[in-house]
């Protein structure tokens, strides 16, 4: 047997057993069980890893480490890898029971769990049933355990199945193995690939992954169809942990394949690898998931459990607020005399440009004729419908309406990009989808899940061409004429610690996550937001960041959005602003970070009554990214009368801190930006940093110590959906949400933050946060803004700077940065070893910074040390 990369030669072992005929096979596995007694580990019981096709064992080698104290048992199945070539034709069921044949042999006894990928995942399932008795868990990966009758094959399957092209492309050729490998992207190194295509030499090796393609249950008739209903049915008695990991970028098992197993096993633990294919072993560090799930689930050989600890979200430790239904405030609004008719919502612009108003009457009766609709429609409580509106009456009267009855509003707005905006929808799993006519041709196009329902009434032809069942002024009506008949809405409440809505992140660190929140920790954001805000029925919100205009209705606050691409917040303008405070009178003003320097930039475009309107303005708030007191100073001029306040959240938690204009520069200078201190019932405490710039297990509040900013509040996020490790990970310190982000607290209780953690400098002098390089490089005169980046190996990291000058900006996309020029080069070099004690070893210049999709604020400093780690390493690197 040839040397595999990655696997150490004694883990080899060849095995005799007999099979379902009653012959003696010679098996090949992975055993760590001798690697474990070097080692002195005593095993917490055994992982039974089968693979699937056309791989072997060598899929599961990085399941061999001293932080997974279980005996790793990882066959080669019976034509394949390394294992017996007999010419025996082995079919579904007859897998299934020389796998039980074997692990006789080996007198396997539990807690025993399953590991398997691909058709190893229905065949170690099926080994689960059969031998639930020693069962202790199971771990599935990219697999399928059902596909309807009615239901087409994947493409990739339906040609590999094709008769002539099956033979030609499995075993004739290597083609279908080579393909497989090449689904990685990255591509997988040449010894990786040496090791998965060594035991698949010669045409008679191959036949073994010839027999799994042809044993594909497709169809009604297929030998092994009974097989496949007996286990896709019997799985659902399964109670025992289950841990499904995904890579959703798999041409074959797609996340249809996952909505059906978590159909089957609704219990099980989720986390969906976005950047990872079909060989998600390969793609994602997917043994530090199973090493850390195994742990939280069953313990260690010396302190075992036989379950998981209960769950307790973060909003469980912090001090309640009162709870109450969801958008109850509309209801009280429309009742009040005094507000029934006033503005509940202004939208500006539009097709006509004369935009609509809508009154708290009138918005209370269209969410629950609305509401009543769904509900006849078939929408229940629990199902999870995507809203793709764009914001204004028509979304708030759907998003209302789904929160009455207890639909999950899953919130995924076009400030993502089409990519980020896909990813979002098609991870959510939505049940339904209801979308304005733009995003119904996008879900067609990209094949999008969910039942459809459109906005306006369609003709015929386009509810066909767009498989739209309906349509919500269509409902609408419905539910009206149901209420007149008599037939009130009459459908109870949601539970409060039911889930009520999915709101996605920025992106702005990775693939934007799902922050998963119930109604309880929904209705205690909204409250955290309004008080920080101050708004009420007299006092209306501008909101010029469109996921801020869901807020309005559930704090009883008139709501406009201005006129503005909402994909693009940062080119809010000034005039559009102005129009938008005048529809309100004295509102509270909030917009994107990044539209605070365009709104300045515009303001000789206002004319006398667009300043007066401006100047009318009670408060202004920008929050999503830290807010540099220079601009706030700006905005006095334009609105000499209202409170400049900054917030600090995030979509997990929002709000944490709040700070106004005269708290900052009564802060004063600091490293960081100061934003404030904790609203009512918030907590922050800091996990201070070790040398390499990792979270130590220690919590703080000293005055000083820099590390991640933890909060505890009612209205933290109550989990991240399907995304098991990454919710883990936020609440690594019990009762407190880690953000992410990195920063101090003053002696005054001020939070100040520097950055995200993980931007962190770890230089061979100490730990640099980048707010610090950044502000330091920002000092000099014709900076406009800066980005700071690390190239080498954490602890020796050295500081590359990246900025925008003044004359150079221009607005969009980021290009291929220069080097700066020499006297440029030298002054940013001076003020960052002035300020911050550290050596800069190069300075480039770039028309735009990268930043993230929504906010247009948050610079993408990951990007940056990419380029500059190829760059300073001689490659050619793409442009930002």
């Amino acid at each position: 047997m040839p040397e595999q990369h990655g696997v150490d030669p004694r883990l080899h072992r060849m095995l005799e057993a007999r099979d379902h005929t009653g012959e003696k096979r010679r098996w090949h596995l992975l055993d760590s069980g001798p690697w474990l007694a070097e080692r002195g580990i005593n095993p917490r019981g055994t992982l039974l890893a089968v693979h699937g096709n056309p791989t072997s064992s060598y899929l599961f080698r990085s399941l061999v480490r001293e932080d997974i104290p279980w005996r790793l048992i990882a066959v080669d199945q019976l034509e394949m890898g390394w294992s017996e070539r007999t010419g025996v034709r082995r079919r579904y069921q007859d897998r299934i029971t020389d796998l039980s044949m074997l692990t006789d042999a080996l007198s396997l006894r539990g807690p025993i769990v399953t590991v398997g990928h691909d058709w190893g995942g229905l065949i170690s399932t099926g080994w689960a049933l059969d031998n639930r008795h020693d069962l202790a868990g199971m771990i599935l990966t990219n697999t399928g355990l059902h596909q309807e009758i009615a239901e087409s094959l994947p493409r990739a399957l339906q040609l590999a199945t094709t008769p002539g092209f099956r033979t030609a492309s499995t075993s004739l050729t290597d083609g279908f193995l080579r393909t497989t490998l090449s689904l990685s992207k990255p591509a997988l190194p040449a010894e990786v690939q040496e090791g998965y295509l060594a035991p698949y030499r010669t045409r008679a090796r191959r036949q073994g992954i010839d027999q799994f393609v042809a044993d594909i249950p497709a169809g009604a008739d297929h030998p092994s169809r009974p097989t496949l209903e007996r286990v896709a049915e019997g799985v659902k008695e399964l109670k025992v942990p289950t841990l499904l990991a995904w890579g959703p970028r798999d041409i074959t098992f797609s996340d249809r394949f996952l909505r059906d197993i978590l159909e089957r096993i609704p219990h099980a633990d989720v986390h969906r690898f976005e950047k990872a294919s079909h060989l998600v072993w390969e793609d994602a560090d997917l043994a530090g998931l199973v090493s850390a799930w195994l742990e939280d689930t069953f313990g260690t050989a010396e302190q075992p459990r036989e379950a998981a600890p209960a769950w307790r979200p973060v909003s469980s430790f912090a001090e309640p607020t009162e709870t109450q239904p969801i958008g109850a405030p509309i209801a009280q609004l429309a009742a009040d005399p005094v507000h029934a008719q006033r503005a509940a919502v202004v939208e500006l612009g539009g097709a006509d440009g004369q935009g609509r108003e809508i009154s708290w009457s009138l918005l209370n009766r269209r969410v629950d004729d609305i509401a009543a609709g769904l509900l006849g429609h078939g929408v229940r409580p629990g199902d999870r419908v995507s809203l793709l509106i764009t914001p204004g009456a028509d979304l708030t009267g759907v998003l209302y309406a789904c929160f009455r009855i207890g639909a999950v509003a899953v919130i995924a707005d076009a400030g993502l990009g089409l990519q980020g905006l896909t990813r979002a929808v098609i991870g959510s799993h939505p049940d339904w989808l209801i979308g304005i006519n733009r995003a119904l041709v996008g879900a067609r196009a990209m094949n999008w899940p969910g039942r459809r329902i459109s906005v306006e009434q369609l003709p015929t032809l386009d509810r066909t061409a767009l498989g739209v069942e309906s349509s919500i002024a269509q409902l609408a009506r419905s539910g009206a004429m149901m209420r007149e008949l008599g037939a009130p809405l009459d459908a109870p409440y949601p539970d409060p610690d039911a889930d009520a809505a999915i709101l996605f992140t920025s992106g702005s660190t990775g693939p934007a996550k799902g922050a998963v929140l119930t109604h309880r920790q929904l209705g205690a954001m909204f409250t955290a937001v309004g008080e920080t805000l101050q708004l009420a029925p007299e006092r209306g919100l501008v909101a010029g960041f469109a996921p801020f205009a869901l807020l309005g209705p559930a704090l009883g606050a008139p709501t406009v959005v201005p006129d503005m691409d909402i994909t693009r917040p940062g080119e809010l303008t000034a005039p559009a602003l102005a129009e938008a405070i005048a529809a309100l009178g004295r509102p509270a003003v909030f917009t994107a970070p990044a539209a605070l320097r365009n709104i300045l930039d515009t303001s000789d475009q206002l004319d006398a009554a667009g300043r007066e309107a401006m100047a009318g303005a009670a408060s202004f708030f920008s929050a999503g990214a830290p807010i540099p007191a220079h601009l706030l100073r700006g905005l006095r001029d334009l609105m000499p009368e209202a409170r400049a306040l900054t917030p600090y959240g995030m979509t997990e938690c929002l709000a944490v801190a709040a700070i106004d204009l005269d708290g900052i520069e009564a802060a004063g200078e600091g490293s960081g930006v100061c934003v404030g201190r904790p609203v009512p019932r918030v907590e922050i405490a800091i996990a201070p940093m070790d040398d390499n710039g990792e979270t130590t297990g220690e919590i703080t509040t000293d005055p000083d110590v820099v590390g991640e900013i933890l909060v505890r509040a009612p209205h933290v996020r109550d989990r991240y959906l399907m995304l098991w490790h990454t919710t883990r990970t936020a609440m690594r310190f019990e009762g407190w949400h880690a953000t992410g982000d990195v920063g101090h607290l003053d002696d005054q209780g001020r939070l100040w933050v520097e950055g995200r953690a993980a931007h962190v400098l770890a230089t061979a002098d100490g730990l640099l946060t980048p707010v610090q390089v950044e502000e330091a490089a920002e000092s000099v005169p014709v900076v406009r803004r800066a980005g700071a980046a690390a190239v080498g190996p954490r602890g020796t990291q050295q500081v590359v700077v990246i900025l925008e000058t003044e004359e150079g900006y221009r607005p969009g996309k980021a290009d291929r940065p220069r080097p700066a020029e020499p006297s440029l080069q030298e002054a940013v070099r001076r003020a960052v070893r002035e300020r911050c004690g550290a050596e800069v070893v190069a300075v480039f210049t770039t028309r735009a910074l990268p930043t993230d999709i929504r906010h247009n604020s948050k610079i993408d400093r990951a990007a940056l040390s990419r380029w500059a780690e190829q760059t300073l390493r001689g490659e050619k690197a793409d442009a930002l």
